[in-house]
């Protein structure tokens, strides 16, 4: 009868029945409600509004060959001034006259060339049937406001979900413990399973989260007509959502573990600090240094900044395909190590009531 009892719940009905309870009390919860459809109105009247001021600007002067004037005659929002040459092009660019030049060059495989100071327009990029090659006159120099704006939006994101779902992970660790209701949970499933299941139930909200504002985001752009920039956006917010699944499991573990060293809400502050700082470091980090490729390079690699990093680079086309295969390996590893590492955090501080468990004490157990 006993052994019967003790089967009864394996171990993945274990998790999902811990996943359910953390998914019923955030759903029932209306603070929750209520912010997420704040952030998904802000995210919405962002959209619109940037296409709205998109729409009401002023041309974009660009200079252009005679043999490429036919091919932007038909393109809305340019200026177009022509030029006889290659060096009348360049010099017009220089200047500053124009933001891009689009001249022919039979040497080229589209047979179109772009030049431009800083950044090719990435609007001029998917206005023309086949992306031309680009010149740049001074590639070393400052990213254009389409990379600071995409450093805000995946930083700003990953660090405001990353806060909202891991934190209450961490609270509810510590509920637990204060009340003593963790006695009563680990009575029926393992402390393994127990942060398993609110590691998944949260992650379920977080990545619910992330779609919906990828749907309201998809939807405000295609009533805006910014159709051009949805489907430049296409590849790196996939990639973001799947760094960003990992990411978040990394960081929830880590997390739960910091939350079970504690028994007190007072106390919770001096564990949760170093997670806090690995969930907020990667968004300054793009905002600061989102336009040094070195850095950029980096950061698309480092697990705890690649769901900012690599997205960026490969909206910028700076990524050869293999990388985000291969940040995504390294990802995985991450995740893996963090995992049984802050398992057995979570395991050994969970049932030590009083003082803070000390980080070494909590890995001897």
């Amino acid at each position: 009868m006993n052994d019967s009892s003790t089967k009864a719940v394996s171990t993945g009905q274990g998790v999902w029945l811990v996943a359910e309870r953390e998914l019923s009390t955030k759903l029932r919860s209306k603070a929750y409600l209520v912010s997420t459809a704040i952030l998904l109105l802000i995210a919405l009247a962002g959209v619109i509004w940037a296409g709205f001021a998109s729409s009401n600007s002023s041309d974009t002067p660009i200079a252009s060959t005679n043999a490429t004037a036919s091919a932007l005659s038909e393109v809305d929002g340019y200026d177009v001034t022509e030029v006889a040459d290659r060096d009348e092009a360049t010099a017009l660019v220089e200047s500053g006259k124009v933001d891009a030049a689009v001249i022919d060059d039979a040497s080229a495989v589209t047979g179109l060339v772009i030049i431009a100071d800083k950044e090719a327009p990435q609007s001029l990029l998917m206005a023309l049937s086949a992306t031309p090659e680009v010149e740049l006159l001074n590639p070393d120099a400052a990213g254009g406001p389409l990379r600071y704006l995409l450093g805000i939006g995946f930083g700003l994101v990953f660090m405001m979900s990353a806060m909202m779902f891991g934190m209450p992970v961490a609270s509810s660790v510590v509920e637990e413990k204060q009340t003593r209701v963790v006695e009563i949970l680990l009575s029926s499933i393992p402390a393994r399973v127990l942060l398993a299941g609110k590691v998944v139930g949260n992650t379920i909200l977080a990545i619910s989260q992330i779609l919906l504002l990828a749907t309201v985001g998809s939807i405000g752009l295609m009533v805006t007509g910014q159709t051009g920039l949805l489907a430049g956006l296409g590849g790196p917010v996939i990639w973001f959502a799947v760094f960003f699944l990992f990411g978040f499991i990394l960081l929830a573990a880590m997390f739960a573990a910091a939350g079970s060293m504690v028994s007190r809400q007072e106390d919770a502050g001096t564990t949760l600090t170093p997670v806090m700082y690995l969930t907020m470091i990667p968004y300054f980090l793009v905002i600061f240094f989102g336009d040094n490729p070195v850095v950029m390079t980096v950061l698309s690699y480092v697990p705890f900044s690649a769901p900012v990093g690599m997205p960026i680079r490969v909206f910028f086309n700076e990524a050869e395909w293999w990388e985000p295969l291969a940040s995504l390996v390294i990802m995985l590893v991450a995740c893996a190590v963090v995992i049984l590492i802050g398992a057995k955090i979570y395991e050994n501080s969970l049932l030590k009531m009083g003082a803070r468990v000390k980080f070494r004490e909590a890995l001897r157990g």
